[in-house]
């Protein structure tokens, strides 16, 4: 057997043929004999010949590597994110290069220059909570390098993107907490810099306007982590008319609501529900489970590199796109039993 890096200059010297013959066979050219296909395939298969990478990208001026910037790679939505992507990507004969931002708008910054630096054929991104200049996505589109933005996207820019239905998510969730008889409900929104954050508070407050409950702004707080959840909660139970219903911008929060809830003496759901947004697995080990929007990770995935790769291979010359993913609500223990309205 060959040892060392096998090349197409080896295989065409062992056969005592041309190396373009060698090529035009691995090809399947019409004017190579069958014969000589055959013995081509043998030792190929025989020596683990691998093509390589770089030849044939600067043959099709495709380097076949996606790359993809992430805020958080451990965070169960982001990660459902992530295996679409690689599925799809992988089925397609891409690899994926991922950065991860960890919510910091340098990181963001670095990252792309990395990705830039590597040749990657297109980029994925959903972007950072503190993000508000968007030169270096710019950046991207002057090299012109194909964009798609997911969940997190960027308005300013013309590009394709793929988003959840962020408001009528938010509408059904708080639709069923109104449903189940929560009068005084208290959204924990997100930054308001993110379109999702916006979308879901708009979803909140159409949702209270339809089912004609009040609107008041102190039931409107920004609170979208864990440690901030610990810190403002307790406030909240201790208010004279205190909440009944709470939705929360994601599950962590959520979550972490729960627990400072019934650290306060109070029960979930008896003397506050609590609904969430992602309906990831950290929904069903909870105590109570957690009821929550289901977005849908995996499918904004696959739907994201598919745009993707069809840009890069120029199978259409359409206007950006943007698709929108449906939401489901999913009802679980932290929120009482549905009663008429």
């Amino acid at each position: 057997m060959y040892k060392g890096q096998v090349t197409i200059k080896d295989i065409a010297k062992e056969l005592g043929i041309s190396p373009s013959t060698v090529s035009k066979a691995l090809n399947g050219h019409p004017d190579i004999s069958q014969s000589t296909k055959k013995a081509v395939r043998e030792l190929v298969e025989k020596w683990n010949y691998k093509p390589d990478p770089i030849a044939l990208s600067l043959k099709s001026g495709l380097t076949k590597i996606i790359g993809v910037i992430v805020p958080e790679i451990v965070h169960y939505f982001f990660s459902t994110v992530i295996s679409g992507i690689e599925d799809l990507a992988y089925d397609s004969g891409y690899h994926v290069m991922f950065c991860q931002s960890n919510e910091s708008y340098e990181r963001e910054v670095k990252a792309v220059q990395t990705l830039l630096s590597s040749r990657v054929d297109g980029i994925l991104v959903s972007v950072t909570k503190v993000t508000n200049d968007f030169n270096h996505f710019r950046k991207i589109q002057e090299s012109g390098i194909p964009l798609v933005f997911f969940d997190r996207i960027c308005s300013e820019l013309d590009t394709d993107r793929v988003i959840v239905d962020d408001e009528e998510g938010a509408f059904d969730a708080v639709k069923h907490l109104i449903t189940i008889g929560c009068k005084n409900i208290v959204h924990l929104s997100g930054p308001q810099n993110l379109q999702i954050g916006k979308n879901r508070k708009d979803g909140y407050l159409r949702a209270l306007k339809h089912y004609h409950q009040p609107i008041d702004d102190q039931n409107i707080i920004r609170c979208d982590t864990q440690e901030e959840a610990r810190i403002i909660v307790p406030d909240l139970m201790k208010r004279a008319i205190r909440p009944d219903g709470i939705f929360a911008v994601n599950d962590l929060t959520a979550v972490e609501t729960m627990n400072v809830i019934r650290e306060c003496g109070f029960n979930v759901p008896k003397d506050v529900s609590v609904v969430g947004f992602t309906s990831g697995m950290i929904s069903d080990i909870t105590f109570p489970t957690l009821s929550s929007v289901e977005q849908h990770g995996y499918m904004i995935g696959k739907e994201a590199v598919k745009l993707l790769i069809d840009r890069i291979e120029k199978k259409h010359n359409l206007p950006s796109q943007t698709i929108v993913i449906k939401t489901e609500m999913v009802i679980k223990g932290s929120s009482k039993s549905v009663i008429s309205i």
